[in-house]
């Protein structure tokens, strides 16, 4: 957390025209900031809950009172042991937590518990999907590409993306800004939230891998359960360190710092604007500043709050309140055990061994409770890619619909088994079964008795289908002689007649079966 002196400047916008374009490579690294769904703050008993009204979750410790101490929550080390491991992270095995301090409205105590010289997690890496191609991350003064500059691509490969390091910190409080009152307005529920802190290594080079990269940590911790990495909510915050230099130039250009990012989107906006705006100032023979910018999504720009600060600033020194923690080999193996299947290993499982296309298992393992749903269902009803086939068509529109999360269903696996099964016994026709899978999605109700108690069970009675097709061929004389005369779009409607006689009620492909042969 850094101090917040905003001095407003104009962006810089636009390049000028040069005789002679250089060609500039893009080097970023990031700070991710993940903020823990414990029950409870780092180091007091006050909920997290988020959305509460203002200061209500509050107590001495989280606002800094005088004489208050901290008691560092045991989750919040599990929770960071058990990121650092899927991260294929170095587990500090004596970790220490300092004082990094500063003043700001919303820190109460004037500093912040983090840690710096001893971090929990060191030394790990994700791999990421990208397109190789003969250009990565590079741009002429005259480009103006998205997210970084040219690429041809050739084929998918993985990039590996390493991480310096993990560390453990609380959260700050949460200033509202009443500019038509000229006031501001601190609510410390959030003061004291747990945080994990994870610094990258400068090796991205486009706001493509960039995207990948916080895709695939956003997945991770969300398969753990240690946060719902909600951008809009705060619960995953993003800085961007970025600069530039001239391609194939082992020295590094000067870096700034983009804060203010909320979602993906503005993520790949600030990179793609950032860079522009580093490049324009290099082609004019100005220097990049050293200093942390506010990117505001609606103008498109970024605008100066202060120079970037070193460590040396917060004047760091280790936190007296707080105990060293020590962490045995026997926790951490005990952690590994709990680790979850993560979602790429998931869903190479599910086309390996249910036989679904990898699109299908890909978006089926999106998340980890909805890819429980889905295993649970196609063991039980013996039909996986049927189940599939339901969950990417009905389910996801609903979820669509409602606009709910997927861990928001609750519903039975059994109950959407019993459907599906239900449905290839011929028991329900296939507009039929949709109404009934919205009611278990969205009511678990039992589908079984649900269709008999509204009249939904097919027609499985072929003497009364047969009577009905009779009637129908009798009532519609000129149309079955329209049809045996080589006109065989009637058909549909003698079809639909047939449905219309049985209500609906009827399998329309015992319909198509036994109306061929009457005809």
């Amino acid at each position: 957390m850094e101090s917040k002196n905003v001095e407003k400047t104009a962006p810089v916008k636009g390049r000028p025209k040069t005789a002679e374009c250089r060609r500039y490579d893009t080097v970023i690294g990031l700070e991710v900031h993940i903020e823990l769904s414990t029950k409870t703050k780092i180091f007091c008993g006050c909920s997290t809950k988020f959305g509460a009204l203002p200061n209500t979750q509050t107590c001495p410790v989280c606002t800094g009172m005088p004489g208050s101490l901290p008691v560092l929550n045991k989750k919040v080390v599990e929770y960071a042991i058990a990121l650092g491991l899927a991260t294929n992270c170095r587990i500090n095995q004596r970790t220490l937590f300092d004082r990094k301090n500063y003043f700001y409205p919303d820190n109460p105590q004037d500093y912040q518990i983090s840690q710096l010289y001893e971090p929990i997690c060191l030394d790990g890496y994700l791999e990421i999907a990208q397109d190789e191609g003969e250009k990565r991350g590079s741009s002429t003064a005259s480009e103006n590409k998205t997210g970084g500059g040219t690429s041809t691509v050739c084929k998918k490969a993985t990039k590996t993306i390493r991480i310096h390091e993990m560390h453990m910190e609380e959260d700050a409080g949460k200033l509202t800004h009443d500019e038509s009152e000229g006031i501001s307005l601190v609510d410390y529920n959030r003061s004291g939230v747990p945080l994990i802190e994870i610094v990258s290594e400068p090796d991205m080079e486009t706001a493509e891998e960039v995207i990948a990269y916080l895709e695939k940590l956003r997945m991770i911790c969300l398969y753990l359960g240690i946060s719902d990495c909600k951008l809009q909510e705060g619960s995953m915050r993003v800085d961007v360190n970025l600069s530039v230099k001239e391609a194939g130039s082992d020295i590094l250009g000067t870096r700034t710092e983009m804060k203010n990012l909320n979602s993906f989107k503005a993520i790949t906006r600030a990179i793609a604007a950032e860079r522009e705006r580093q490049i324009a100032l290099l082609e004019s023979g100005e220097k990049v500043e050293q200093e942390t910018r506010r990117w505001d999504d609606t103008a498109g720009a970024s605008y100066s709050m202060r120079s970037k600060e070193d460590s040396k600033d917060y004047r760091y020194f280790p936190e007296p309140d707080v105990m060293p923690v020590v962490i045995s080999d026997a926790w951490i193996e005990e952690i590994k055990q709990r680790q979850p299947e993560f979602k790429e290993e998931k869903a190479a499982r599910f086309e390996r061994e249910y036989g679904i296309p990898a699109y299908d298992a890909d978006i089926l393992t999106q998340s980890r409770h909805l890819a429980s749903l889905f295993e649970e269902t196609a063991t039980l009803s013996g039909q996986p890619k049927k189940t599939a086939n339901w969950f990417m068509g009905e389910l996801f529109r609903i979820i669509k619909e409602t606009g709910k999360e997927p861990e928001e269903f609750t519903f039975s696996p059994k109950h959407a088994a019993d459907l599906i099964v239900a449905v290839e016994e011929g028991k329900i026709n296939q507009a039929g079964a949709k109404e009934v899978f919205a009611k278990v999605v969205l009511e678990d109700i039992e589908p079984l008795s649900y269709m008999e108690q509204h009249g939904l069970m097919s027609l499985s009675d072929e003497g009364a289908l047969q009577a009905a097709i009779e009637e129908v061929i009798a009532e519609n004389g000129a149309i079955v002689e329209e049809y045996r005369s080589g006109k065989d779009k009637v058909f549909g409607f003698l079809v639909g007649q047939v449905m219309k006689k049985t209500k609906g009620k009827a399998d329309p492909g015992k319909v198509n079966e036994l109306l061929k042969r009457n005809l």
